[in-house]
């Protein structure tokens, strides 16, 4: 046990270069943050102004879409119900 307690001994880091150390890292990383929420703010912006420049919104393009969709499923339904039987 005392060689390990010998070797423990000796690591003793500079406590004031380990504090500036983990300052510095917090700043870095609030900094961090912070440049990320930035330039989520500017996208959502900028997202924003093109939705409004567009002539069909969004939700409206997806209704229409969705009911070609539907109906174009409807249609190839009807047609192979009323296919002719293969004799």
């Amino acid at each position: 046990m005392t060689t390990n307690q010998n070797i423990l001994t000796g690591f003793q880091p500079n406590r004031k270069l380990l504090g500036a150390g983990l300052l510095l890292g917090g700043v870095g990383a609030v900094a961090g943050l912070l440049g990320t929420t930035l330039v989520g703010v500017a996208l959502a912006t900028a997202g924003r102004g093109w939705i409004r420049q567009l002539e069909t919104h969004p939700a409206e393009r997806a209704a229409r879409t969705l009911a070609q969709a539907r109906a174009a499923s409807q249609a190839g339904l009807d047609a192979w119900r009323n296919a002719a039987p293969a004799n």
